[in-house]
């Protein structure tokens, strides 16, 4: 055993005095544990799980105790813990099995998954009477299962304790935040707890209402960064003391520490929100996997639509289909139409150039003669966001930044959407013309537009920074984007989905997927008997599964293509960015595994701070690294261990480097 050092005076506890501690930095050579010794003041106070101060290097830094162990490995001196920080630990055998696994699964350290799932410590809300437990629930009699297939068998699963996996596709005229409560419900009263991740607020107050409607008071907290820090950080303490047995929150909310965890139920995997911005880039619908395997709970995935990597799971064999009859979907889907199909093309020859052809106008029409709303989804945010030279159709850059220039209204000066410098001198670096033209219309221009289409009637935006989570039954047109379509509870009359060559054209391995995603959450909002108009071509496969309301096909065709073409989720990709001279240093300390390929580099953009880019100090590149799925975790092996070697060295600059991103191009 390693001997005694640190302040004099000071004794190691009686039973098990080493603490094997993992320290609080993000350095991927320190992602490792250190022991310490643990002074008899001490003992009854730090366990396993334990935040910790300890002096590491000379400084003072933080720490959380992995374990407690009678000896230690180590044939130097130990040094003994600082002291402890807090009165209970605050991870615990399953979480830090779980963030481990996650660190490993992304090429990251322990220490930046404990900072995604961990909020900071708050002293008032830790020293604030616990949450006391609520009310036993009791099991539902009856639930809105038995209308899909295998519904009723995953509710019994759950009841009965079973790891069962599913991927869910929603009815348009679901009312899913009361189907998640009746399973949360029937989790929580067979004595299991609960965790159900959405993507945004509004998503989160919906469920936590219809929790609030089915459970007893108290049985369940809303997980949520709106709620400040201090308050967030006294839910979170009462999830894991064990008083409160349901979450639910956004992605951060799939690590809390539920105790005695039956049931993972997320939402709408497909947002980009489940990505997490930061190192090391886990996304939440995986690291719900991940958890479902580790923990053996039963794991729903749901949505309106559904995701290539939804698809995998079903063809793999790991999670089966919930879904309703072609008959009971028929009657609970609105009517879609396609403005380019040739049926609409014979009544109407400007339909495909025109941006509200008449069907368009006849289903608003409709909708508002009948005292319903009307749903205009509209791609972009702003008035006109995408500016281009009226004779060549060049797209307006910034002359400082090259960012691309916008207008805020109408006759205002073009302004650089990244640096928001005005473009008062702009002329065309083709033809030296100096008019410009609308390439893509704003959720502000469309507003003024309808504003005078349909004079008198109620217009409603809810875009960017001000959106609105619910409308009132009754005739008025509502103007969202994607994303920001809010709830009425008799549904819309009509949805106009408009400017769908905006959605289908980006240059995005997930451009059809996304785009079927984002019209099927705004058809889903439109009443049975009411309309769907999609301003794009039909022959398009996202169209053509939307028409006939088939995301489960259109996700198995998205798969096969993905397969074909030996892209994710087929195989597992890692992106690397920063300067050449670093990308190809890790690359060269790297031992990837021999199915590796390297996909080239190309130019990345330059690094932003505040949404604006900063001037690069030399080039920046990206390069794609691929392998078989099935060799995942030996390319994510190879570049920590590569990252740990250039970080002891202190070679070089940072390399990004993110296993399985959202965006390849």
């Amino acid at each position: 055993m390693s001997s005694v050092g640190g302040s004099s005076g000071r004794r190691p506890a009686a039973a098990n005095p080493i603490a094997r501690v993992a320290v609080d930095s993000p350095l991927p050579h320190l992602d490792r544990p250190f022991d310490y010794l643990v002074p008899i003041e001490l003992d009854q106070v730090v366990g396993a799980g334990s935040r910790v101060r300890i002096r590491f290097a000379g400084r003072l830094v933080d720490g959380w105790v992995l374990s407690r162990e009678p000896a230690s490995e180590h044939d130097g001196r130990l040094a003994y813990l600082e002291r402890g920080v807090g009165d209970e630990p605050v991870l615990t055998p399953e979480t830090t099995a779980l963030f481990r696994a996650v660190a490993d699964r992304w090429a990251g350290t322990f220490a930046d998954v404990v900072r995604l799932a961990v909020p900071p410590r708050h002293a008032r809300a830790e020293a604030a009477a616990p949450i006391s437990p609520s009310a036993p629930t009791t099991a539902l009699q009856s639930t809105g299962w038995p209308r899909y297939r295998a519904g009723a068998a995953f509710v019994a699963a759950v009841a009965a304790h079973r790891p069962a996996r599913a991927v869910w596709n929603i009815l348009p005229d679901e009312d899913w935040p009361v189907r998640v409560a009746e399973l949360v419900r029937t989790s929580v009263a067979a004595g299991r707890g609960a965790i159900v991740v959405v993507p945004d607020a509004r998503d989160s107050a919906r469920v936590d209402a219809a929790l609030s409607a089915t459970m007893p008071a108290g049985s369940h907290v809303l997980l949520s960064a709106e709620l400040g820090p201090e308050a967030r950080y006294r839910r979170w303490l009462a999830v894991r003391r064990g008083s409160v047995m349901a979450v639910v929150g956004n992605r951060s909310a799939v690590y809390a520490p539920v105790r005695d965890l039956g049931l993972i139920v997320l939402l709408d995997d497909g947002d980009d929100l489940h990505a997490e911005p930061r190192a090391p880039y886990p996304h939440a619908r995986d690291v719900a996997v991940l958890r479902s395997a580790l923990g053996g709970a039963a794991l729903m995935i749901g949505g309106h639509a559904q995701t290539a990597e939804a698809a995998l799971l079903l063809q793999s064999g790991w999670a089966q289909r919930i879904a309703a009859s072609r008959d009971e979907l028929r009657a609970a889907a609105p009517r879609v139409i396609a403005t380019g199909d040739d049926f609409e093309l014979e009544r109407d020859p400007v339909a495909r150039s025109a941006r509200l052809p008449a069907v368009a106008f006849r289903a608003a029409r409709q909708s508002l003669a009948a005292g319903h709303p009307v749903l205009l989804q509209v791609p972009r945010r702003g008035y006109v966001p995408s500016l281009a030279c009226v004779k060549d159709r060049t797209p307006a850059r910034c002359p400082t930044c090259s960012g691309p220039l916008a207008a805020s209204g109408p006759g205002a000066t073009p302004t650089c959407r990244w640096c928001g410098r005005a473009a008062t001198d702009w002329h065309c670096p083709v033809c030296s013309g100096r008019a410009l033209r609308a390439v893509v219309i704003g959720a502000g221009r469309t507003a003024e537009e309808i504003g005078r289409a349909f004079a008198g009637t109620v217009t409603r935006t809810s875009a960017g920074d001000q959106v609105l989570a619910e409308i009132p039954d009754g005739p008025s047109v509502v103007v969202a984007t994607p994303g920001a379509e809010p709830f009425v509870a008799g549904g819309y009359g009509a949805a106009l989905l408009l400017d769908g060559w905006a959605l289908l054209s980006r240059a995005d391995l997930r451009a059809g997927e996304e785009a079927l995603r984002r019209w099927a959450n705004a058809a889903a909002l439109v009443r049975a008997d009411g309309q769907v108009i999609v301003t794009a071509d039909a022959s398009l496969a996202p169209v053509q599964a939307l028409v006939r309301w088939d995301p489960s096909g259109f996700a198995e065709r998205e798969l096969a293509d993905r397969r074909e073409l030996d892209f994710p989720p087929v195989s597992r990709m890692a992106s690397l960015t920063g300067e050449p001279a670093d990308v190809a240093e890790l690359l060269a300390l790297a031992h990837l595994p021999a199915s590796a390929q390297e996909l080239g580099s190309v130019s990345a953009p330059p690094p932003r701070r505040a949404g604006r880019p900063l001037p690069p100090t030399s080039e920046t590149i990206r390069l794609l690294l691929r392998v078989p799925r099935a060799d995942g975790v030996a390319l994510a092996e190879a570049l920590h261990a590569a990252a740990a070697v250039r970080s002891a060295r202190k070679s070089g600059g940072p390399v990004r480097t993110a296993l399985d991103p959202l965006e390849l191009f």
